[in-house]
C-alpha cells in the first residue's frame, strides 16, 4: 500500500505518534520518526528495524526552524524525497483560563501551531522533488468544539491547526501537495487509562460520543494511512473527525 512512501512522523516516540509510525511502517512506508525524547524515539525506531522495517530516528524540537531543516536534510540524504509528513507532535496543558499563564499558552502554541507551520513549510522542497505529497496535520475535536473546561489554550491551538491546514492546502495545491487535518476524539492511550477506569471521569470525558466508548490509537492511524495513500488523491483541505460521533451532536 505504501511501499515506495517516505514518511516523517513527529512526536513518534510514544502515544499515538508511535502507533502511527508502526502502522505506516507495517504498510510498507520508510518511516522517519522524530521526537524531543531521544531515548523513546530511538527505542521505537530500533524495534521497527528489528521487525524488518525501514525506520530512522532524528531528535527534533518541532518549534525549532533549524531542527526542521536538519530533519529534511537528513531525509533527503537518506531517501532523496519525502512523500508524507504527519505533523503529530503536540502538548496539552489543561488549566482554567484564570490560572493559565502566558508561558503555558505560548508553549502550547509554539509546539502545536508553530511546529505544524514550520513542518508544512520545510517539507515543500522535498515533496516537490517527489512530484507531490501528503501533509497530514493532527488537530483534535478540541479544534472544532470546546469539549470541557480548562481547554482554552489547547482549543485555541487546535482550532488554529484546523484553519492553517486549509490555508496551506490552497497554497500548495499547485505542487500536487495535499494537506488535510485529522481530528481525533477521546482516544484510549496508556496515559489516559486510569481516566476510563473511573466511571464518573469516563462519563465526563466521553460526553456525547455516539459510539459510547473511547477510540483506539490504531483507529486514528488507519485514517492517516489512507490520507498518505493514493486512495485519497482527490482530498485536500479536508478535516476528518475520528471521534466516535462526538462532534455530530
Amino acid at each position: 500500500m505504501l511501499e515506495t512512501n517516505v514518511t516523517i512522523v513527529t512526536g513518534a516516540g510514544q502515544g499515538m505518534g508511535e502507533v502511527h509510525a508502526r502502522i505506516l511502517a507495517a504498510k510498507g512506508a520508510s518511516v522517519i520518526l522524530t521526537d524531543i525524547d531521544t531515548a523513546a524515539g530511538e527505542a521505537v525506531a530500533k524495534d521497527l528495524r528489528s521487525s524488518g522495517h525501514t525506520a530512522t530516528f532524528i531528535a527534533q524540537d518541532v518549534a525549532s526552524e533549524a531542527d526542521w531543516q536538519k530533519v529534511i536534510d537528513q531525509a533527503m540524504e537518506r531517501h532523496g524525497k519525502v512523500d508524507t509528513l504527519v505533523n503529530n507532535a503536540g502538548i496539552l496543558v489543561r488549566i482554567p483560563l484564570e490560572e493559565l499563564s502566558v508561558e503555558d499558552f505560548d508553549r502550547m502554541h509554539a509546539v502545536n501551531v508553530r511546529g505544524t507551520f514550520l513542518g508544512c513549510k520545510a517539507v515543500v522542497p522535498a515533496m516537490r522533488v517527489a512530484g507531490g505529497g501528503s501533509i497530514i496535520n493532527i488537530s483534535s475535536m478540541s479544534g472544532t468544539v470546546a469539549n470541557m473546561p480548562g481547554m482554552t489554550g489547547y482549543c485555541s491551538t487546535k482550532g488554529a491547526v484546523r484553519l492553517l491546514t486549509k490555508a496551506v492546502a490552497v497554497d500548495l495545491a499547485k505542487y500536487n501537495i495535499r494537506v488535510n487535518s485529522v481530528h481525533p476524539g477521546t482516544i484510549a492511550t496508556p496515559m489516559t487509562k486510569s481516566y476510563y477506569e473511573d466511571p464518573d471521569m469516563r462519563k465526563m470525558i466521553l460526553g456525547p460520543t455516539l459510539m459510547e466508548r473511547p477510540g483506539q490509537p490504531d483507529e486514528v492511524s488507519e485514517v492517516i494511512a489512507f490520507l498518505a495513500s493514493k486512495g485519497s488523491s482527490y482530498m485536500t483541505g479536508a478535516e476528518i473527525a475520528v471521534d466516535g460521533g462526538y462532534t455530530a451532536v
